[in-house]
């Protein structure tokens, strides 16, 4: 077997299943796109599962991909076996209703044993079936398997619950004695048991029934094939390496590493594992970042955060003191560039952000060892040898120490750690995040209901907005196809329509459906893409509908026209803020209403009012050039030549429609536009708020909402304008600066003046000098205007000198509060406020605390004051 690159063996495997008549699927993103249920997409079928439970039917049901993918599920397992990884590619073969098991079994063996591709001896593949599986085992041993190379096992059911299931087939790679970890008569010693020498490299899920909700099977309607190959464990064979991280996709990062640390891989066991922990992590997070996420304190930017701080952890290992993770990404980029160019496209972006998560960890990482310091002095000072499960999950989850290293600092100091606590606040956090994601299943039940309709219907809305001739070819009601649309809701697919199906962001037309006499029969209350791409049409039936019929669809022009120049501002929106923020924006989601359009961007930063106001200037400016905005479709590639942008959200079929509004924004769009930008009149910023890691998002208005903005901030400042007597609207910020300074002027008076009487007020209480027990004691309440005036009279009694404690107590509105102050000769001998105020606190039903020689309290009970400095006297004289 011949060896080879690790861009060569993708490129020989999506090269093969082309030749097959599949279609290559570009690796998708991995945030995942409208799916609620997964953090990450996390195998080449998560990108796939619109097809497969029937919502959408693909161009051409053979398909082939090799996918990005990341699983954090057993992160600390990275670096210490051979194949654990957090982001890894996934090299998969599907067919959606087409071929079934005797092709997927064929091709299997073609491409891993014929000379013209992988060329694998047929002796070293050992392959397992599900043993009620007759099929499989029966086209397996026609392909030329010996029977004892074909191991029954029952685990061989993929099953996910309520979905498609079925029948798997995996594949193993016979690596040899040398390979063996086991003993000879070890019952996992066989291909398809846990060990070293039979290396997994292929599952084939024969995907024929339905895990029905009541937990019952039925078989499909249509049958589909489900693949995964891991890229990085059929490298790890054709380059005879012992681990994954022996190949070209991980040693230039583990040289890189070795240049930073000096020390050199493959010398200490301790030392590999860091190597390796850095290699992996450093590509997770390179595609991570580069595909929108952004390092923060929730869901996926948890993730990016703790693997970025794994990797420094294990870097400080290793001896790495400075900030060098950053350094990887451009390696990284390397390696990937021939699948991946992105990833070096964005490099300084990524750098960016990776360097600065770097740069803040390192005040983080000095806080938690200040903390662990101060658990390990606590326990040893009260006799305790165990640090709990709960303190070493505090220094994991907020400051980033992995469990290990938690370990090695306790035991220095002759500590252990309560791995089975910590484990179980560990379960707990994953509860707390599957419950955040919801009760969503993970793929749908397939139906056969919408798939099975295959009627032509035909969009016109991009230039008709009233269709007369529209012949309604499908009616669902009630969950059954039917002839006739009675009164009530119903479902209905045309051969033409105006009709837009929500897309994009962009959402349906709303309008009637009259017969041919004129007559309203259904409203349309919502358009949506059947599977097989036909506008669906949801309405409100007033009279019935017959099949076969014609009726006259008319789109609400008004409420079009609104939603096409929001639309239109959106793209310009886009690309305004790329002006602005730099090239690494990218769009991350939108909203297109007739009211208002809403934009959600990526972005590592703060948005200032000033950057708002260019981004404004920018797109009211492209509106006062009266720019033409025009559509073509054309073929994908030739729309890449144009420099049309992207979402990578989407999938793009062999022709695109690009919109281009002049040479500034261009586009792929299959929504509603304007013909020129002075159709929107007038675009305005109404709002602008972070709604997740690294995603900002932007409320606008056009045309008359854009005016009616302005128009009501006008009227606003006109009020404001007579309230400071302002004699034209242009003296207002004057006039509001002239009452500030007046009102500081006497706010500055004021305060002077509470000063002076608390000061009077202080000239006589500090002579009224009580006893308890062994501490003189000043106590009384007292009118002063807030705590800073408690404190001020603190301050003075501290300079006098007049008493061991103090304590004060103030009403302010319907809240009380609470002052304590010990002299620090009392404070030497043990005497705690903060202990003081604690006692007397739940008077005045509050709490509070502070340093030794000085703490406060704040409550909702002001008539307990009298009663806190009662027991306050009480608790000193007991002391």
């Amino acid at each position: 077997m011949e060896r080879k690159s690790s861009s060569e063996i993708r490129k020989m495997f999506l090269d093969f299943f082309q030749s097959k008549g599949h279609i290559i699927e570009p690796s998708a993103s991995l945030v995942p796109h409208d799916d609620p249920t997964l953090l990450w997409i996390n195998s080449g079928v998560a990108t796939m599962k619109k097809y497969f439970d029937g919502s959408v039917v693909p161009e051409v049901p053979r398909l082939t991909s090799s996918q990005k993918s990341i699983r954090t599920n057993d992160i600390e397992n990275v670096g210490h076996t051979a194949r654990h990884h957090t982001l890894f590619e996934m090299l998969g073969n599907f067919s959606v209703g087409d071929y079934f098991k005797e092709e997927a079994i064929t091709w299997a063996w073609e491409l891993l044993t014929s000379p013209k591709w992988f060329a694998m001896d047929p002796q070293k593949l050992f392959i397992t079936v599900y043993p009620k599986d007759t099929d499989a085992k029966k086209y397996w041993e026609s392909v030329g398997v010996p029977a004892d190379h074909i191991i029954a096992v029952e685990d061989n059911f993929w099953d996910i619950g309520e979905g498609p299931s079925g029948p798997d087939s995996e594949i193993f790679y016979d690596r040899g004695e040398s390979f063996n970890n086991l003993a000879p008569d070890d019952p996992e010693n066989y291909p398809g048991g846990e060990n070293e020498r039979y290396l997994e490299i292929w599952n084939i899920v024969f995907s024929q029934f339905n895990h029905k909700p009541d937990g019952s099977y039925e078989p499909l309607p249509h049958k589909n094939i489900d693949t995964g190959m891991g890229l990085e464990r059929v490298v790890s064979i054709f380059q005879n390496a012992p681990t994954n991280f022996e190949t070209d996709l991980f040693l230039p990062i583990i040289h890189k590493t070795e240049s930073f640390s000096g020390k050199t891989y493959n010398e200490d066991i301790e030392q590999d594992v860091a190597f390796k922990v850095i290699a992996d992590h450093a590509r997770a997070i390179t595609f991570a970042i580069g595909d929108g996420a952004l390092p923060s304190n929730e869901g996926r930017g948890y993730v990016i955060r703790r693997l970025i701080r794994r990797a420094v952890m294990y870097g400080q290992k290793l001896g790495i003191e400075k900030n060098f993770l950053y350094q990887l990404v451009p390696v990284v980029g390397e390696i990937m560039k021939s699948y991946y160019p992105e990833v070096l496209e964005q490099k300084d972006y990524i750098e960016k952000v990776v360097q600065s998560e770097e740069s803040r960890f390192s005040e983080t990482l000095s806080d938690g060892v200040q903390l662990l310091d101060q658990i390990i002095t606590t326990k040893k000072a009260n006799q305790k040898t165990e640090i709990s499960g709960t303190d070493a999950f505090k220094l994991f989850d907020t400051y980033g120490f992995p469990l290990d290293l938690t370990v090695e600092y306790a035991q220095d100091e002759g500590l252990k750690v309560d791995k089975a606590g910590f484990e179980q606040e560990m379960q707990q956090q994953k509860q707390r995040a599957r419950a955040a994601r919801g009760n969503q299943v993970s793929m749908g039940v397939q139906s056969d209901l919408l798939t099975d309709i295959k009627t032509a219907s035909r969009y016109v809305g991009y230039s008709e907005l009233t269709v007369d001739h529209a012949v309604l070819k499908d009616v669902i009601q009630d969950d059954k196809i039917v002839s006739t649309a009675q009164k009530g809701e119903a479902q209905l697919i045309f051969d033409v329509t105006p009709f837009y199906a929500e897309m994009g962001g962009q959402v349906a037309d709303k309008g009637t459906i009259t017969d041919t006499h004129g007559n309203v029969v259904a409203e349309v209350k919502d358009v949506q893409h059947a599977p097989n791409g036909q506008n669906l049409h949801t309405v409100k039936v007033l009279r019935p509908l017959e099949t076969e019929e014609t009726y006259v669809l008319k789109v609400d022009s008004h409420f079009h026209s609104k939603v096409e120049k929001n639309h239109t501002a959106t793209h310009l929106l886009d690309q305004a803020l790329r002006d602005v923020f730099g090239s690494h924006t990218k769009q991350a989601g939108s909203l297109v209403e007739p009211d208002y359009l809403r934009f959600d961007f990526t972005h590592f930063g703060q948005v200032t009012q000033e950057d708002l106001q260019k981004v404004e200037r920018i797109i009211n400016q492209k509106i006062f050039d009266e720019i033409p905005v025009t559509t073509v479709e054309t073929d994908l590639e030739s729309a890449k030549k144009m420099g049309a942008i992207a979402l990578f959200t989407e999938k793009y079929g062999k022709k695109v429609r690009v919109v281009s509004i002049g040479d500034y924004s261009i586009e792929f769009c299959g929504g509603d536009h304007v013909k020129n930008t002075n159709e929107l009149g007038l675009f305005k910023i109404v709002s602008e708020s972070g709604v997740g890691a690294g995603v900002r998002r932007i409320e606008a208005v056009t045309s008359a909402e854009a005016y009616e903005y302005l128009l009501k901030h006008e009227q606003l400042l006109q009020q404001t304008a007579r309230e400071v007597k302002a004699i034209q609207v242009k003296d207002t910020p004057s006039k509001v600066a002239q009452l500030q300074t007046s009102l500081k002027e006497m706010t500055q008076k004021v305060t002077t003046l509470e000063t002076k009487m608390a000061k009077q007020q202080a000239a006589g209480i500090f002579d009224q000098v009580k006893q308890a027990g062994q501490y003189s004691v000043i106590a009384d309440v007292v009118k002063v205007s807030g705590m800073s005036q408690l404190r001020e009279l603190a301050d003075d009694w501290k300079q006098r000198q007049v008493s061991d404690v103090l304590i004060l107590g103030t009403t302010i509105g319907e809240k009380a509060n609470l002052l304590v102050a010990v002299s620090d000769e009392k404070v030497k001998t043990g005497l705690k406020a903060g202990d003081l105020i604690r006692a007397i606190a739940k008077e005045i039903n509050g709490g509070g605390g502070g340093r030794p020689n000085l703490a406060q309290a704040g409550g909702s009970n002001p008539a307990g004051l009298k009663q806190a400095l009662a027991s306050g006297m009480t608790w000193l004289t007991e002391k």
